[in-house]
């Protein structure tokens, strides 16, 4: 393989030093045109039948496709019954244009207008390669030769075009397109397009659709940019085109080369969803709609139910959406690295605070929510999470808001439990390792029996008695104490049976679902010594949470100190 590369030919770029495409930008959505019932379908390893393609069509219908190609109905009977199905079953929305393939071939082109009787709305897409190596290997012929097949496409195509309005109530466009554009000398690209529009009697105001096909991806996306542009800058007949883009992804770039086509004058692009199609497929309709939606431009297509989309598309297919395809893969909204996953935290916590009208999120560039997908897992856990990542999860799942000094402490146990499994830890087991850490925390000390009440200090000043009984070392023995408050009255209760090394340091609480069954939360921060250590309490009266989080924390505290022989 280390010289196997000396046998292929490296691209050209093309002669265009005042190319002006760079410096633009896209801010409308082109014309989409999917082509996933023909060239997706023709790609796959068991074709759909026809109940899956008429699913799939109506799900095209449904995200807002108003061109949809829906095969090659003179190539063969399944191709044929099809298009057949969604007229006589009139399947076809009135704002909704059908598009056939066919190749520049008389029987064929006559097959095709067989086809389509009874259709309200038609693109006739016909085709012949006009490459080099085409040219050269496949039809033995000099472009003169080429040019003459399309032209005698173009003039059957537009005489049996008028035959057929003059019968039916039909509205036919023309679209044509030099198949391998991309190989195709520049020049020689332009002679037979004009020629094309020529022979159909495009006008200004009844234009075709001139598509200029990726086939095969043979050079950097910049390349192909340059190509349209020189198309679009030396066709005589410009204001009688609509420029198509058909890219497809052999070299990966596929979304990029539409994108820069777009930009080179291109208003119009055929692909599919999830980029399926020959070889390593066509560009990818979504990503290039969504790209577009996280520029604040309206992509004209509805993806708000991705998974919906996502569940069609496998099913009629039996391919499989990868983990990480952009915006509808499954990890893709997800953050495992810990830096990540604290930028996430904050930017959730910021447009809560701020009430931003714009989407800033680190690592985020659109809202999930946005695709249907508000429920499923922002943030994931594993070995190589951060501290921010499961008060994340805490919080998005279960509705605990455990403060920021907690984060470490918390975040290291989840750490160490992901570090043992070996493996990413589910939400469900975050909340279980919670739980079993805070919640169940029940030796040395437990809280048996409580009351608390207030009293007159005297001078307006209010009391707060606390008065209990606490089990330790199989010992119950009454606490009483007074304070400024619950947490205070109850420090000094502790007091009592000696408990008077722990300092308290802070508390926040928040509520737990609403509604009657509603619980408090309280987290508590305590000082023993060098050490801080965290309870966390829980109960329908905060008084008492906040008692719970103290007495968890206390015994926590005394858990480590005897882990550590003190």
């Amino acid at each position: 393989m280390r010289q196997g590369y000396r046998k292929y030919k490296p691209f050209l770029p093309i002669d265009l030093p005042d190319r002006t495409w760079p410096g633009k930008r896209l801010t409308k959505a082109p014309a989409w045109c999917s082509v996933d019932l023909r060239d997706g379908n023709q790609a796959l390893v068991n074709p759909m039948n026809l109940e899956q393609k008429l699913e799939f069509f109506q799900m095209l219908c449904e995200i807002g496709f108003k061109e949809i190609e829906v095969g090659f109905p003179a190539s063969s009977e399944t191709e044929y019954e099809i298009l057949r199905a969604l007229i006589e079953r009139d399947l076809i929305p009135e704002d909704v244009t059908v598009q056939v393939l066919v190749q520049a071939r008389e029987h064929l082109i006559r097959r095709t207008f067989e086809a389509i009787r009874g259709a309200k709305k038609v693109i006739i897409h016909f085709y012949n390669s006009t490459s080099t190596l085409q040219r050269r290997v496949v039809f033995h012929t000099d472009m003169e030769g080429v040019i003459q097949i399309a032209v005698d496409g173009a003039r059957l195509i537009r005489r049996l075009t008028e035959e057929h309005m003059a019968k039916e109530d039909v509205d036919i466009r023309y679209e044509y397109s030099p198949e391998s554009f991309s190989g195709t000398e520049p020049e020689n690209a332009v002679r037979i397009c004009d020629r094309v529009l020529e022979e159909l009697g495009a006008t200004p105001e009844r234009k075709a659709i001139i598509n200029l096909p990726n086939t095969v991806e043979l050079s950097t996306p910049n390349t192909y940019a340059d190509q349209v542009e020189y198309l679009c800058r030396h066709l005589r007949h410009r204001d009688c085109a609509l420029i198509s883009l058909h890219p497809h992804n052999d070299r990966g770039t596929a979304v990029a080369a539409a994108e820069l086509g777009q930009m080179a004058g291109a208003t119009r692009v055929e692909g599919t969803l999830f980029g399926n199609g020959e070889r390593t497929g066509n560009v990818d309709l979504m990503t290039l709609a969504m790209n577009l939606y996280s520029q604040g431009v309206d992509p004209g297509l509805d993806f708000s139910h991705m998974n919906h989309v996502k569940h069609v598309y496998e099913e009629c297919t039996s391919m499989q959406v990868d983990k990480r395809h952009p915006y509808a893969g499954e990890l893709v909204f997800t953050a495992f690295s810990g830096s990540h996953q604290d930028a996430i935290n904050k930017g959730v916590n910021y447009m809560a605070q701020k009430s931003s009208p714009y989407w800033e999120v680190p690592y985020l560039p659109i809202d999930p929510a946005d695709l249907g997908r508000q429920y499923e897992p922002i943030i994931r856990i594993n070995s190589q999470s951060g501290k921010g990542g499961a008060a994340f999860v805490m919080r998005q799942t279960f509705g605990y808001l455990l403060p920021k000094a907690m984060h470490a402490e918390f975040g290291s146990l989840v750490k160490a439990a992901c570090d043992s499994a070996g493996r990413e830890l589910r939400p469900g087991e975050i909340f279980s390792l919670f739980r079993r850490e805070y919640l169940e925390v029940t030796q040395p000390y437990h809280l048996l029996t409580y009351k608390i009440f207030e009293e007159n200090g005297g001078e307006g000043q209010v009391l707060v008695d606390f008065e209990g009984t606490v089990r330790y070392a199989h010992q119950t023995k009454a606490v009483s104490g007074k304070g400024n408050g619950p947490i205070d009255a109850f420090f000094n209760a502790l007091r009592t049976i000696g408990l008077t090394e722990y300092e308290f340091v802070s508390y926040s609480e928040h509520a737990v679902s609403g509604g009657a069954d509603s619980k408090a939360v309280s987290y508590i921060q305590l000082r023993h010594g060098d050490q801080v250590v965290f309870g966390v309490g829980e109960d329908h009266n905060i008084s008492i949470a906040s008692i719970k989080g103290i007495i968890c924390a206390i015994n926590r505290g005394e858990a480590r100190r005897a882990a550590q022989g003190r």
